[in-house]
């Protein structure tokens, strides 16, 4: 909407760029442009403000399929005014001079002339194709409004430009969408439960393998602990063996060492016995050319050495008579009686 300041018997309009104003005064044009600034009189001026942007027309068209079966399309109509003088004589896009609004509704006026023209070609379209077409072929349903808007005369005596129409969905009533879909769910479905069923397979195969797998385990664990055991035994015999070889020579040693501990104890024994007998030979032979009677006193002087203690001793005179008589050598008498 266009800028109007007020001053006394004058205005002052500054237009946006996005907007062509086309200014008559008594009937003649005074200025005419996008963008423009001028003064104006008010009680002489008719001022039409026209927007040459780009526009979006959003609307909703029913129709009626090949199948008799009803349809509801959202339809975009994207559009410009292309010549705003053509527009500004066909339309009521005039302004207040001291506001600067419209005074019509223009805006609505082209909505509604290009709904209805637009539901046209969506009924025209839908018309000549089946229910299952005509949901699937949205771009099909908006190139063909887009080519009928475009062909239309009367836009075109308007100065309305069709850029486009886009079709942003085509949809059946619920029960016949479900009726669509379900094809397209079993489908699905198929699917999810073929993955799960190559996904299960996969995983099953996958225990096998893991089963296999810790069954060769199992039976490598068996043959290294068999190798173990024969190992163990093997190295068990070869202690064994090595304790006996051990104990045989420690044996051989000690019966060794009796053999020369016998033999030297035996040999000391004899040597000892033939010392004491070459001793006791000499000792004798020593004797032999001793008096009896030295004899005899060197047999009482051992006996006496040997004898245990006498604290009393009674002499009588017969032994005391004996033993005089064997001391001097003469007879021994008896006393018979």
């Amino acid at each position: 909407m266009a800028t109007i300041t007020r001053y006394p018997f004058v205005r002052h309009l500054r237009a946006a760029p996005t907007a062509h104003v086309l200014h008559l005064d008594a009937g003649r044009v005074k200025h005419d442009g996008a963008g423009i600034a001028f003064w104006f009189r008010p009680l002489t001026a008719v001022i039409s403000e026209v927007p040459v942007d780009d526009r979006e027309l959003p609307l909703v068209a029913h129709a009626r399929t090949a199948d008799f079966q009803v349809v509801t399309a959202q339809v975009t109509v994207s559009y410009r005014f292309d010549d705003p003088r053509l527009v500004a004589r066909r339309l009521d896009f005039a302004v207040d001079p001291a506001t600067g609004a419209w005074t019509g509704t223009p805006l609505e006026q082209v909505a509604h002339l290009l709904a209805e023209l637009a539901t046209g070609q969506v009924i025209d379209a839908v018309a000549a194709q089946p229910l299952v077409e005509a949901v699937t072929a949205g771009a099909a349903l908006g190139r063909a409004v887009t080519a009928g808007l475009q062909g239309d005369q009367r836009l075109a005596a308007t100065g309305i430009t069709v850029l486009g129409a886009r079709v942003g969905s085509v949809r059946a009533d619920a029960d016949m969408e479900r009726f669509l879909q379900t094809p397209a769910r079993e489908a699905a479905q198929g699917e999810a439960d073929k993955s799960t069923f190559e996904r299960r397979a996969l995983a099953v195969e996958r225990e096998r393998a893991i089963a296999e797998n810790e069954l060769h385990n199992r039976i490598e664990l068996a043959v290294r602990e068999q190798e173990l055991v024969t190992q163990e035994g093997a190295n068990a015999r070869t202690r064994a063996e090595e304790a006996a070889a051990a104990a045989l020579i420690e044996a051989t040693a000690t019966a060794e060492r009796q053999n020369l501990l016998a033999e030297a104890n035996a040999h000391s024994t004899r040597v000892v016995g033939e010392a004491e007998a070459a001793a006791e030979a000499a000792k004798i032979g020593a004797y032999a050319a001793v008096d009896r009677a030295v004899l005899t006193a060197l047999a009482l002087r051992d006996l006496a050495a040997n004898l245990p203690a006498i604290e009393n001793l009674t002499v009588t005179p017969d032994l005391l008579t004996g033993a005089l008589a064997g001391l001097v050598g003469g007879p021994r008498t008896t006393k018979e009686g």
